[in-house]
């Protein structure tokens, strides 16, 4: 089946319905939970940012500058509740006078007067965070895919629906999914422009623009995970490009210009607020495992540990699977891994989840190419199985 010059074969149908088993995950957990003091700090700057009510003199929102935080974050989760109280008022209009919510007086262009008419407000909050979820996901198919055939790309997706901390913060407002979305974006985009140097110039333009809205996007979540993946994208970059790497340096230039166009946007143009990125704390960092051994050593997550342990083994066993494909999600995981932030709270930790999933997807799918495909075969279903079990025993809460 061809969609628009997209085939749809059973790879596609296979991640379709994983990604679909996501969702129903994520409205699960939607559905049996209620809002919190932080979804209203979210809303209601979210909000202001969007409709610049007049607020405390001298600060971007009621929630400061947010020089630690990204204002990624807050913009989509206030961005389907400034949408519907357009609509409210705009239907209102259509009204007559004598039947109108709002007489006109200057209370009309608070950013508050509809608060009380604004309905399903858990859902349109949490559900933008739940689609940039399920974009990495299908990002992360289609890279995995790409690199190691259709049984990588399942695993590693499978993988990756089936982590409970993916659930978790992808059903919550937070700058930590859209970073960890914008970081494996800014990765392979580089790597892409890099294969793309080697083609016709006309391929060129498309993806150095992707680049620079990824780079500016993942700012916007996280200056860290920018700053991270732009010297990891920038050795990439250099490594792949070969005979075009005179190329690279103008590429990275003009991108960090349309990233820092792309982040002053996000402040509303305000030099004022934008210029406390570069004295906060937001990109100051420490070397630990101690936070990612915490998160990450748990039962919930014993199937994505044991997959990854003998992924490592036969990385260092195999000759066959050390190539860069493999090679650079490793990378990847291990600069993230020990990284903790100093001034603010994130967490670089789940940042490496996506590579991690790559990483062992294209493990493993080295090892069902070789003699002893029905046993790791096996050891997959059962993985996957096994991961399942424990993240829906997470969800529905009997496991911690």
């Amino acid at each position: 089946m061809r969609l628009r010059g997209f085939y749809i074969g059973r790879p596609q149908r296979v991640a379709a319905l994983l990604l679909l088993v996501l969702f129903g995950e994520c409205l699960y957990t939607l559905h049996h939970e209620q809002l919190d003091s932080t979804d209203y700090r979210y809303a209601r700057c979210g909000r202001e940012m969007w409709e610049s009510p007049s607020v405390l003199q001298g600060y971007f929102t009621s929630c400061g500058n947010l020089n630690g935080d990204g204002t990624f974050a807050y913009r989509l989760a206030g961005l389907p509740l400034t949408a519907q109280r357009l609509v409210l008022l705009g239907v209102d209009h259509l009204r007559k006078p004598q039947d109108r919510l709002y007489d006109g007086s200057s209370l009309n262009g608070s950013t508050w007067e509809a608060r009380h008419q604004l309905t399903y407000v858990l859902y349109l909050m949490r559900l933008p965070f739940v689609f940039f979820a399920l974009w990495l996901g299908g990002g992360l198919w289609w890279v995995s895919k790409r690199l190691y055939g259709p049984e990588g790309g399942a695993f590693a997706l499978a993988l990756y629906i089936f982590c409970p901390a993916v659930i978790r913060f992808a059903t919550h407002p937070n700058n930590e999914i859209l970073a960890m979305w914008g970081l494996y974006g800014l990765i392979y985009t580089c790597i892409g422009v890099a294969h793309a140097l080697q083609g016709p110039r006309r391929k060129w333009k498309p993806r150095i623009v992707l680049l620079t809205v990824a780079l500016g996007l993942t700012a916007a979540a996280h200056l860290l995970a920018a700053m991270i993946g732009l010297l990891a994208g920038a050795i990439f970059f250099f490594y792949l490009a070969e005979r075009r790497r005179a190329y690279v340096s103008q590429i990275l230039i003009f991108a960090c210009l349309g990233a820092v166009i792309i982040e002053f946007a996000s402040f509303s143009f305000r030099p004022s607020a934008f210029l406390y990125i570069f004295i906060g704390g937001a990109g100051r960092f420490w070397l630990s495992l101690t936070i990612a051994r915490h998160a990450l050593f748990t039962l919930s997550n014993a199937g994505i540990l044991v997959a990854s342990a003998v992924a490592l083994v036969i990385y260092a066993t195999s000759r066959r699977s050390r190539y860069f494909g493999n090679t650079s999600p490793l990378l990847m995981l291990l600069a993230l891994l020990p990284l903790y932030t100093t001034q603010v709270f994130s967490a670089p930790w789940f940042w490496a989840l996506p590579f991690l999933f790559t990483f062992v997807g294209g493990v493993f799918a080295d090892a069902l190419e070789s003699r002893q495909r029905k046993v790791f075969l096996l050891l997959t279903i059962g993985v996957v199985v096994t991961q399942a079990a424990l993240c829906w025993a997470t969800i529905g809460g009997l496991l911690a």
